[in-house]
């Protein structure tokens, strides 16, 4: 039986690809094993698919100040330490990492221990894990054109980001219904990332007398910021995030206004859902965002507005240009080479095992 290890993890963002990849990599017969920080967000996500789990001592590189900079060189120390234990006794054929600061000393264990080992990079400029990951890698997919140019040429395979199959095959009605929604309107999904974003939610709700002349509104705002006064609105729908609902959401929305985190856009282009993208500020974040949307509105996947420049008449006038234009998008999307990534990359990990 071939033997595979995942890893990433520290946000969803480096657990979810990996767990795109879980019903191919099984028709295929690999044994999979994940590891994975103590109690880090990819615990409780693989949970449910019975993986086997390895917990391991993980600390986090900062760019920036912080008297956690001390201590934690002496926890990546001894998570590569056990990192090698293990890889040592699982003896896989091959090891898959999505990133994220855990997995550099699996990745680094991996050439120690001989093994082939591939990343994946999800932003358009490798993050700090994967920079110091990719001098021991095999190979490194990504997401953008753009990010072949900061890759070593001999690694670097354009493959997109692998999406749950789950996602694909939402049901439209099932999603209206779940919102109390018409059949016969447009919706509009509304997404403010993970955590959701206060700055966006108060814009749509002001602006939302207006749009709900046009359209039936989708607003998923994160946890803790619904609005009791809306609870009864007609065509207003308020969660703060979606689990299992999420495919059928996304069948039901029309147009979708979101952040612009890597996996969160390559769902959307996927789905061919025509988008306006409102990027973390490079105040907020190292500025990946802003690169990721300028590229995807480059090859015209989506409209782009920076949190600088939005307000409330920017943001409406934005979606009723997108609805207008919709088809144009699609159009652009339908295109797109990167539409069956989980078999590109379970491709490259069947060749890169076996060599």
């Amino acid at each position: 039986m071939k033997r595979i290890v995942l890893t990433g993890g520290g946000t969803a963002g480096h657990v979810t690809p990996n767990i795109a990849l879980l019903p191919r990599l099984k028709e295929l017969g690999y044994e999979i094993h994940y590891i994975g920080s103590y109690d880090g967000i990819e615990r409780k996500l693989m949970e449910q698919y019975h993986i086997p789990y390895h917990g391991i001592s993980s600390g986090k590189l900062r760019r920036y100040f912080d008297w956690k900079n001390f201590s934690d060189p002496f926890k990546v120390l001894k998570g590569y330490g056990q990192a090698r234990s293990l890889l040592k006794k699982l003896k896989p054929d091959i090891v898959f990492s999505k990133g994220g600061f855990v997995s550099v000393p699996v990745v680094m264990a991996a050439k120690h221990r001989k093994i082939p080992a591939i990343i994946h990079e999800s932003d358009l400029t490798p993050g700090l894990a994967n920079k110091l990951a990719i001098p021991h890698a095999s190979k490194v997919c990504c997401n953008f054109p753009e990010t072949l140019k900061y890759l070593p040429q001999e690694k670097a395979v354009l493959t997109g980001s692998p999406i749950r199959k789950e996602l694909l095959s939402g049901n439209r009605l099932k999603g209206l219904d779940c919102c109390h929604f018409k059949s016969d309107k447009p919706v509009i999904l509304i997404m403010g990332g993970s955590s959701g974003s206060q700055f966006i939610n108060e814009l749509v709700r002001t602006i939302l007398p207006e749009l709900l002349k046009t359209f039936q509104v989708l607003h998923l705002c994160g946890k803790g910021n619904l609005d009791a006064s809306l609870n009864n609105k007609e065509g207003y729908a308020q969660m703060e995030y979606a689990n299992q609902e999420l495919s059928d959401l996304f069948a039901a929305a029309d147009l979708v206004v979101s952040r612009a985190g890597a996996n969160a856009i390559c769902e959307l282009l996927a789905l061919r859902k025509p988008n306006i993208l409102i990027p973390l500020s490079a105040n907020a974040s190292r500025g990946d965002q802003i690169l990721n949307a300028r590229s995807f509105e480059r090859q015209g996947y989506s409209m782009v507005i920076e949190e600088e420049q939005l307000n409330d008449t920017v943001l409406l006038d934005a979606i009723r240009k997108l609805s207008k234009d919709r088809s144009q998008y699609i159009h652009a999307m339908e295109k797109s080479e990167l539409l069956n990534s989980v078999e590109t990359v379970v491709q490259l990990i069947e060749q890169t095992a076996g060599n």
